[in-house]
């Protein structure tokens, strides 16, 4: 991690770690942390930017968005960038499997677009979950990710949470060879 953190420092201005207010189980928030991986102007591009994103909504992730740098592209194709939600873990806020948490202003969007999404916080969020095991991730129909998620609250199961880890694992190796 320190590795990481002084690449991210000599390679882009700015803090290191990007917090951002996140909604959690029954509706709580908290500041969850991940390695910054766009430069420190992002925000104020994103409106620049709104016609590449490909999904409704919030601008997610876009194919080589110009906003990321070199070190950020490398940190979330290995998903290095999420580990300071560890601390989130042991602080309480985060569990290691569960849907993904939204920030607060995507979360009262989706909220009156998507019927049943509020379901998806009876349950503490995680960093990795079954939508993104299998694919529904970044850039993508967000009805199918709460669909994935809202699949994953009602089978829950410790054997179901070994294997969203496993299927992560596996994910993120095959990402590092590609």
């Amino acid at each position: 991690m320190l590795i990481t953190a002084i690449s991210v420092r000599l390679t882009s201005r700015g803090p290191v770690i990007f917090k951002q207010v996140r909604v959690c189980q029954e509706g709580d928030t908290f500041t969850m942390w991940k390695f910054r991986t766009m430069y420190a102007d992002a925000e104020q591009r994103q409106e620049e930017l709104a016609h590449l994103n490909e999904a409704d909504g919030p601008l997610f992730k876009i194919h080589d968005d110009p906003r990321v740098t070199a070190v950020g592209r490398f940190l979330r194709r290995t998903s290095l960038d999420e580990l300071p939600q560890l601390w989130n873990i042991v602080n309480g806020d985060m569990s290691l499997v569960g849907p993904r948490p939204h920030a607060v202003a995507h979360n009262e969007l989706y909220r009156s677009k998507i019927h049943g999404y509020m379901l998806r916080h009876k349950v503490k969020a995680g960093i990795t979950g079954w939508a993104q095991v299998n694919g529904w991730r970044g850039n993508t129909s967000l009805e199918k990710r709460i669909e994935y998620d809202l699949y994953y609250i009602e089978n829950w199961s410790v054997t179901l949470d070994i294997k969203i880890m496993w299927m992560t694992l596996i994910r993120v190796l095959a990402q590092n060879r590609a």
